[in-house]
């Protein structure tokens, strides 16, 4: 399922690369410089598209729903000592990764976390025997090995459905059933954003990855989002309610604007999508509102916890826990290593994620201490402060990022990807059938639309 396209990727690096084309002043296959073309959403995808369009003498304008940059890239300034991103954290991958590129251009400062500094705790509160490591091991395989054989089957089923064998085979075997439960959300619900009940076990994992370490930026991910936004015109604010693309002039209309182009380069989330706030003049095709109706939206929140002081092993990175019930805070990152700072981060994803957004802040923080009180002692410390996310119910998200959904297929996202009629243009991690859900997979998607609006 990993399977690397080498040649493609080079090529979309190198649209993006600092010496092109589009900076030597040569019309991109006759398209004269007077071409006036709107991106909608100020995300990666969109400032990347912007960027490349506006060196090669596009005349470019950004719309912005939002009163800020960035999208689902959002980095919070809240604590001056370590700015957070509560959307996009990690350069998943450094090795070949253009995000890396962009990085080093910057010589921005990152910090790695490492999966090899993991400790596991079941769920009394202990850290895994050797015969429990060995234990989950197996159970790990054997989840792998039945999704495997799954995807090898003619009619596709959702991940849950596809291990409903080992959940009759550990029947009667509650510490079994737990680590099988610890595995689905720790390995794929948290990954993929989708619940496993929801996610397609022929595609769930379709995607390619890159190799190396995950690092976070030392200042967040707004250190490559206002790189990118570098010269480029963007008016926030400007929340766009229609679409009119059947003349050869694109009419795009806001809640108090009007802006008429030859180009419109849509970069919306496919939550946004979904929820049909954008009307579109004429509707889109058939192909492409398919693909937006059977691709899924998944969900990972985060919610941050400062403490006065570490109560935790300040040499592990990832603080996985076995808990009783499917999914919750399953999955914690310790930032006490890389930063010096004793904050740690829970996850909830997919059906827990959706669940606790309804909850009020103090909730969610007390809920998060049960947990972590049954690990480390009633006894610790409370947290000073909080930061907590609920992407779901942003309406300029409606989600964190997509996944493939059960009847859905990787083809659905090409078809989100296809230009229509030449003025029309799709951008957005969820066009990638490549690298869907992840930072640069919306950076090269805005690469991929940049360079078909370029196209004669």
């Amino acid at each position: 399922m990993h399977k690397r396209d080498f040649l493609k990727m080079l090529a979309l690096v190198l649209l993006g690369s600092t010496t092109s084309a589009c900076d030597s002043g040569r019309d991109q296959g006759g398209m004269p410089r007077s071409q006036r073309v709107l991106v909608i959403g100020a995300g990666m995808a969109g400032l990347a598209a912007a960027r490349e369009l506006r060196r090669a003498g596009q005349q470019v304008l950004v719309l912005e729903a939002r009163d800020r940059i960035g999208g689902r890239t959002w980095t919070s300034s809240k604590w001056p000592d370590l700015p957070l991103d509560l959307g996009a954290s990690w350069i998943q991958g450094v090795e070949g990764n253009p995000i890396t590129d962009l990085a080093n251009q910057l010589g921005a400062k990152r910090l790695v976390t490492s999966f090899e500094r993991t400790v596991v705790y079941n769920t009394n509160g202990q850290v895994l025997s050797k015969a429990e490591e060995a234990q989950l091991d197996g159970i790990r395989k054997q989840m792998f090995n039945t999704l495997h054989e799954a995807q090898d089957a003619n009619a596709d089923t959702s991940v849950r459905q596809a291990v409903a064998v080992l959940e009759q085979k550990f029947a009667g075997n509650r510490a079994a059933l737990r680590f099988l439960n610890f595995c689905l959300s720790s390995e794929i619900e948290h990954e993929y954003a989708g619940s496993a009940s929801r996610l397609s076990a022929h595609w769930y994992d379709s995607g390619e990855q890159f190799d190396g370490d995950d690092v976070l930026f030392a200042q967040g991910y707004t250190v490559i989002t206002e790189y990118l936004a570098r010269d480029v015109d963007v008016q926030l604010s400007q929340v766009v309610k229609e679409i009119q693309w059947q003349e050869p002039e694109v009419r795009v209309r806001t809640t108090n604007n009007e802006f008429v182009a030859d180009r419109v380069v849509v970069t919306l989330p496919l939550g946004v999508l979904q929820h049909n706030d954008v009307r579109f003049v004429p509707q889109l095709p058939v192909a492409k509102r398919n693909a937006i109706n059977k691709l899924g939206m998944g969900v990972l929140n985060k919610c941050f916890l400062r403490f006065p002081q570490a109560f935790w092993p300040e040499d592990m990175d990832w603080l996985g826990y076995v808990p009783e019930q499917h999914g919750e805070w399953t999955e914690w990152v310790s930032f006490k290593r890389a930063t010096q700072l004793p904050i740690l981060l829970g996850f909830n994803a997919a059906d827990r994620g959706r669940e606790i957004e309804g909850w009020l802040d103090e909730q969610v923080v007390a809920d998060a201490l049960v947990t972590l009180k049954t690990i480390f002692g009633t006894n610790i410390p409370n947290p000073i402060d909080y930061q907590i996310t609920r992407w779901d119910a942003d309406p300029f998200a409606r989600g964190s990022y997509s996944y493939n959904a059960l009847n859905s297929t990787p083809a659905m996202r090409t078809d989100l990807a296809r230009p229509l009629a030449g003025r029309l243009f799709f951008a957005g991690e969820a066009t990638s059938k490549d690298y869907f859900g992840t930072a640069h997979g919306a950076y090269l998607s805005g690469l991929q639309a940049a360079s078909d609006v370029l196209s004669p």
